[in-house]
């Protein structure tokens, strides 16, 4: 879950984790750590239609969910981090 200080500007001032509802680390607008943001648009054929999600998780927490995959994630490495 995020909040912003000015919503037209983007000015992010906290990120909590939607599962286990810990604090992320945000300095100066800046996220300062690991952090998986998803944002699910349901269409036509899903018990959802016209819905969207949006939600944050901790680097923990995105690790417990991953683990529970049936199949693993694909993994590769970033030659540049933004």
């Amino acid at each position: 879950m995020r909040r912003y200080r000015n919503v037209e500007e983007k000015e992010l001032i906290q990120i909590v984790c939607n599962k286990c509802g810990r604090e992320l680390k945000v300095e100066n607008g800046d996220l300062r750590e690991g952090c998986f943001s998803a944002d699910a648009a349901f269409g036509y054929f899903s018990r959802k239609d016209g819905v969207i999600h949006h939600f944050d998780l901790c680097e923990d927490c995105y690790d417990l969910l991953i683990s529970q995959f049936a199949l693993p994630v694909e993994s590769e490495t970033a030659t540049e981090l933004l």
